[in-house]
């Protein structure tokens, strides 16, 4: 059986029309939780709602929602007001327009969607409009009512059905120009671009969301099984901050302080992708160092055996 449904109503294309269900892509079930507890009594707490002026405990069935319009006024609503009022988008996925996926700012996707057929009567229907979309590579946009808000989404095909996200409206965007406008201008030097092209070279491999792992949740996990099985605390590993940042662009420049001829000088490119990708792979977090300091180490170590 398919999970409960998110929103059910239609999907309309002009004429066309089929009963579809919305369900959400996301769940946080299976993440670790916790629960407020009495630190005395290890007993769970419960919050009360407390009225500003009285101070008194205000019981759940006399909660309401208020829409200030003054200082410590507000107009009453209750939520069968809010569910009398309907526009078009509350029961029908209308679609607007059709636009390339290139086109759509990827800031502004915000929340995805499975979007199903809901009844046999409207596969057909379904199946125009999902075979539509992608025989042209097309992204439509739409509009539905969720969580009492009128929302632009995007739908485009995926597998047998369609996945709709959820779009964020331009108010609610922040101006990239407020976080980047003091960020240099700057041109870096065509070795340097050559050694991040060897490194990510080196790095490419293909999308697997199955290798995805949450290092931060799995470390929670064993601290809270040791505690429960009664076992002493165990010896974490720290992991402090570099007192170095790694600069493979200062590496490099150290390198090329005394410009050699153009093939060694790839040729140090190449030694410093290598170096790098090899400390990494370590778990280096700092960079290993420059050349001359390991060829004068490595003659120090190499002393007693001459001797």
């Amino acid at each position: 059986m398919s999970p409960r449904p998110y929103w059910k109503g239609y999907l309309k294309l002009a004429l066309v029309s089929c009963p579809i269900a919305v369900h959400a892509v996301c769940s946080s079930a299976e993440r670790i939780s916790f629960r407020q507890i009495n630190r005395k009594t290890g007993n769970r707490l419960r919050q009360q709602l407390i009225d500003e002026e009285t101070r008194e405990v205000v019981e759940a069935d006399e909660k309401a929602r208020g829409y200030e319009i003054g200082k410590g006024q507000y107009l009453l609503i209750e939520d069968e007001e809010q569910e009398a009022i309907e526009i078009a988008s509350t029961h029908t996925i209308d679609i607007d327009s059709f636009v390339p996926r290139a086109e759509i700012d990827q800031r502004f996707f915000d929340a995805p969607y499975y979007i199903t057929p809901n009844d046999p009567v409207g596969y057909d229907a379904f199946a125009v409009i999902r075979e539509a979309m992608r025989s042209k590579a097309l992204v439509a946009l739409g509009r539905v009512v969720l969580s009492k808000r009128e929302r632009v989404i995007a739908l485009e095909p995926y597998d047998k059905g369609l996945i709709g996200t959820t779009l964020l409206y331009p108010y609610e965007m922040r101006h990239a120009t407020d976080y980047f406008d003091e960020i240099p201008d700057l041109t870096p030097a065509p070795e340097l671009l050559r050694l991040a092209a060897h490194i990510l070279d080196s790095k490419t491999g293909a999308f697997e969301p199955a290798a995805f792992r949450d290092h931060y949740e799995e470390a929670l996990l064993a601290h809270l099984r040791a505690k429960q099985a009664g076992l002493p605390p165990q010896p974490q590993q720290n992991f402090a901050m570099p007192r170095r940042t790694v600069n493979l662009m200062e590496a490099l420049r150290r390198r090329s302080s005394s410009p050699p001829p153009a093939p060694s000088c790839l040729r140090g490119v190449a030694v410093v992708a290598a170096q790098w990708c090899a400390a990494t792979r370590r778990g280096a977090t700092t960079w290993p160092g420059a050349k001359p300091r390991v060829v004068q180490s490595r003659a120090r170590e190499r002393r007693p055996d001459r001797r």
